[in-house]
């Protein structure tokens, strides 16, 4: 199975939110992440499941 089919449900992602800003999260397929822009960071989702924890998290480069 392609990790593009361990996509958590539709109805969960729109549930979710940044567990720092409780902003809502944008999903990344290609890197298999949620994002908070407003936080400045991206969960992973591992195995179809969204990893909520802010030491899981990757720090984006937002210094273009």
């Amino acid at each position: 199975m392609s990790e593009a089919r361990l996509l958590p449900d539709a109805a969960l992602l729109a549930r979710l939110v940044c567990p720092v800003t409780r902003t809502s999260l944008r999903l990344d397929t290609e890197r298999m992440e949620l994002v908070s822009d407003a936080a400045g960071l991206a969960f992973p989702i591992r195995d179809g499941v969204p990893v909520l924890l802010v030491r899981e998290a990757r720090v984006l480069d937002l210094g273009g």
